[in-house]
């Protein structure tokens, strides 16, 4: 795979595993904001669970993300491998999700409703799932 905004790397399991036990607590802090009524920033971590996952995959597959660009790269590299069931699906709605989380924490606030803070979770939760079954 050669991109500028994807390396490779030995794999690294154990990285790749730090990485799930991450994602995991965003997914948990996720669903505490919403109880909170911060959909906002219950979007913007449930988007973070699915960044930290990729990166999981990344790790375990010997590629990491670029430091400049480290976001579009796991979405890149989503894209590109076949490893996760339906990574296309995926890589679509971590996308979308990563161009809402970026307004809200760079423009404009008050912008995700309840539901979609609550289908983001619900990502999040089936990327994780798949993620941690390629690599476990």
């Amino acid at each position: 795979m050669r991109s500028r905004v994807i390396r490779g790397m030995k794999p690294n399991r154990k990285l790749a595993l730090i990485s799930l036990r991450h994602a995991r607590s965003d997914i948990e802090t996720a669903k505490t904001l919403i109880e909170h009524k911060k959909y906002d920033w219950s979007l913007a971590i449930s988007y973070n669970a699915m960044l930290v996952a990729g990166r999981a995959l990344m790790f375990s597959k010997g590629y990491r993300p670029s430091t400049t660009e480290g976001h579009i790269a796991v979405v890149k590299f989503l894209q590109a491998t076949s490893d996760i069931e339906a990574s296309e699906r995926m890589s679509m709605a971590m996308n979308g999700m990563r161009k809402k989380r970026h307004r809200v924490v760079y423009e404009e606030t008050d912008t995700v409703s309840e539901e979609e803070a609550r289908q983001a979770i619900r990502w999040g939760e089936e990327f994780l799932g798949r993620v941690t079954e390629a690599i476990c």
